[in-house]
């Protein structure tokens, strides 16, 4: 277990400044027991509570160019037919999973292929589950090549309290099979726009981990 590279920048500065601010408390109030127990308590529970946010766990690289799996960790909130017009022009399966403030934000890529398409979206804040955060808020859509020719959809999706929207690649990149290729902080959403003719592997409500749980199956 490691800490993502988006927190450690926050999490030292939230160090010092919870460290200054007890430190001022037993020297400005020194016989408020209390108070100053409660104050140490909460900075370091809340401090914890920022720290497990931003663990990256190690998983096992999956390798099987027939799956998709789960770009993030979450729970599955939506598996409908819809239409993806901003890049693939066609009917798709959007299977969408959110993930809440206690989830693991490393984004890992569903597949091994080519980065065909990368664009940001600057957008609103609606929360994550809202139908219209998909094409309302502020997202990053990506396309994926699949060595097959196949392509697929990965849209990163900022929630109500996510407000930064973080990718790693560029077109043209390479990417591979559950290796990390962004992050979003703090409660979000990614949609994968998966073929028609794709098995789905999962149920809405069922929890999911980026890298480990198969989304698809791919037609052969």
């Amino acid at each position: 277990m490691t800490i993502h590279k988006e927190g450690r920048s926050l999490l030292f500065w939230l160090l010092f400044i919870l460290a200054a601010v007890n430190i001022l408390l037993h020297q400005v109030l020194p016989d408020r027991e209390l108070l100053l127990n409660l104050t140490m308590l909460g900075s370091i529970v809340g401090y914890l509570a920022v720290l497990q946010f931003f663990r990256n766990p190690a998983i096992p690289m999956p390798d099987d160019p027939a799956l998709i799996y789960a770009a993030a960790d979450g729970k599955v909130v939506t598996i409908e037919k819809t239409r993806e017009d901003e890049y693939l022009q066609e009917d798709r399966i959007q299977v969408s999973v959110f993930m809440s403030p206690i989830n693991v934000h490393v984004n890992r890529s569903p597949m091994t292929g080519l980065v065909k398409y990368v664009k940001y979206h600057p957008g609103k804040y609606l929360v994550a589950w809202h139908p219209k955060s998909s094409t309302e808020n502020e997202r990053t859509s990506l396309v994926l090549e699949h060595p097959s020719g196949l392509l697929l959809m990965v849209r990163q999706i900022a929630g109500a309290m996510a407000r930064r929207i973080k990718w790693y690649v560029n077109e043209g990149d390479p990417v591979v099979q559950g290796h990390e290729f962004g992050f979003i902080k703090f409660g979000s959403r990614v949609d994968l726009f998966l073929p028609l003719d794709a098995e789905i592997l999962v149920t809405v409500n069922q929890k999911t981990k980026a890298g480990i749980t198969p989304i698809a199956r791919l037609k052969s």
